[in-house]
């Protein structure tokens, strides 16, 4: 019967650089998405301001103890960078996607915290902890989790095909769709967290948010 303890220490030592490479790739996008909030022109600051002074006032009378969006809705939402990343790690030319995907994703994330700390100091920072940190602390490790699998199985590819000559097996493949199924598992609980926790956070933010000074 195979050690896990062991199995574990082989299977980082094996993917410990890939695990390095797309957490640096991801930090990068979030450093780039932070700076774009210096790119934004005076009538997108404005504009977004009013869109998040709207949403403020929305969360400051309530969401009745749930999500503006279905839980079904914010589930999908992270699946769908879960799907993208399963279905570009079974092609060898989806390699370089799955790479933008982590970028585009710290991008995002870091334009997010980025806007809300330019605009509102530590309040936005504050807010940003609230509404963008308790949800992505799983669906971040789910999405760098997901990319070191799929590069693993469309380098794995490379070497059957190309090197080698050969299929890949089909253990190898069940293999990578389960784990992307237990990854999956554990957006369920991201989806949780924002749809039923995260109000009640909104709704005590708010009101400091909307406060002058």
């Amino acid at each position: 019967m195979p050690n896990p303890t062991l199995s574990f220490q082989r299977y980082l030592q094996q993917h410990l650089p890939l695990y390095i490479f797309v957490t640096v790739l991801f930090m990068m996008g979030v450093i780039f998405g932070a700076l774009l909030v210096n790119a934004l022109t005076l009538d997108q600051q404005q504009n977004m301001a009013q869109l998040i002074d709207n949403f403020f006032q929305t969360a400051m009378h309530g969401f009745e103890g749930t999500s503006p969006q279905s839980f079904a809705d914010l589930f999908s939402l992270h699946l769908r960078w879960v799907l993208l990343i399963l279905v570009f790690g079974l092609s060898i030319v989806g390699l370089p996607l799955i790479l933008l995907i982590d970028f585009i994703k710290g991008a995002l994330i870091g334009f997010a915290v980025g806007y809300l700390v330019a605009e509102y100091s530590w309040k936005g920072l504050l807010f940003a902890l609230i509404s963008v940190a308790p949800h992505n602390l799983i669906v971040i490790p789910v999405l760098l989790i997901s990319s070191v699998a799929a590069i693993s199985f469309s380098m794995y590819l490379i070497r059957c095909f190309i090197l080698r000559n050969r299929a890949a097996d089909a253990q190898s493949f069940l293999r990578y769709l389960l784990t992307h199924l237990t990854l999956s598992g554990l957006l369920v609980c991201a989806a949780v967290i924002q749809y039923l926790f995260i109000p009640r956070l909104l709704e005590w933010a708010a009101p400091l948010m909307l406060q002058t000074g």
